[in-house]
């Protein structure tokens, strides 16, 4: 059945690839950003573009009546906008402790809020929160990033009890060592915050990492996290979590299983 899909974060990496694949499985596909000039490819593709940003309360509401306007419903939100910040939590400013919250967890938190009423009208909905390996185990030198992605976790998991009863499903994706602009973004500003203070051997580590790990090509393709997208979406009766893409299941499953220092060996050996 064609569903009307409003995905955040869609002007690059994992984002597009949503976009660009649920265009060609058939639905209809609002792509929001903020960055819209970089999302000719879905105009082309037959999709629509939304510029928005989830830090902007009233560039949501506009982006979501404009949905509603021309189709009357939403039947599928995919939360996908978001970004990490890297660096010692004595050395990263409270300012950039607040974006991240705001851009990963608060924004996304409150356009859910505004696209709820609209599903419980209607009586069914699903929303599909993009969350990471990351929002299960832990990086040196990443304490906020991952406190966003380990709250994302808990939050969808009572936001799934709070729906169920209202025919919304909460799903959660939980994508591994993706081909994006992730490590690109991450270590520049690292080694700004960390690399030339107490921590600065470590953040020379961890970048490095980073870097060798992108110059080696290192990591899945957004296509297969857009495969997990797809089952979600399709799925009459879609799995609480999908995991996958580089790295993401072995790395999870260490971490539940091997113990806080058995993981704390593998992790600091690997940065």
């Amino acid at each position: 059945m064609k569903k009307i899909i409003l995905i955040t974060g869609a002007s690059s990496g994992m984002g597009k690839a949503f976009a660009l694949r649920l265009l060609k499985e058939g639905h209809m596909v609002y792509g929001a950003a903020r960055r819209t000039e970089r999302m000719q490819d879905i105009l082309e593709a037959g999709g629509h573009v939304v510029t928005m940003d989830v830090t902007d309360a009233s560039a949501m509401r506009t982006g979501l009546d404009r949905i509603l306007a021309e189709q009357g419903r939403i039947d599928v939100l995919i939360n996908n906008a978001g970004y990490a910040i890297y660096g010692s939590v004595e050395e990263t400013s409270m300012e950039d402790v607040h974006r991240q919250f705001e851009v990963n967890i608060f924004g996304l938190g409150q356009l859910t809020q505004l696209v709820i009423p609209h599903m419980r009208a209607q009586g069914s909905g699903r929303i599909v929160n993009i969350s990471s390996m990351g929002g299960r185990m832990y990086t040196p030198l990443g304490a906020w990033y991952h406190a966003t992605k380990h709250a994302l976790e808990g939050w969808s998991d009572c936001l799934r009890l709070e729906l169920a009863p209202l025919g919304i499903d909460v799903v959660i994706i939980e994508p591994g060592i993706i081909k994006t602009e992730f490590a690109e973004v991450m270590t520049g500003p690292l080694l700004k915050r960390s690399g030339m203070g107490p921590y600065g051997e470590l953040a020379r580590r961890v970048a490095k990492g980073a870097e060798n790990g992108m110059a080696t090509g290192r990591g899945s393709d957004p296509d297969v996290v857009a495969d997990l997208v797809v089952k979600a979406v399709r799925a009459r009766r879609p799995r609480t979590r999908y995991a996958g893409g580089f790295l993401a299941r072995p790395v999870m499953w260490m971490r539940k299983w091997g113990g806080d220092r058995l993981f704390d060996r593998v992790i600091m050996k690997a940065a």
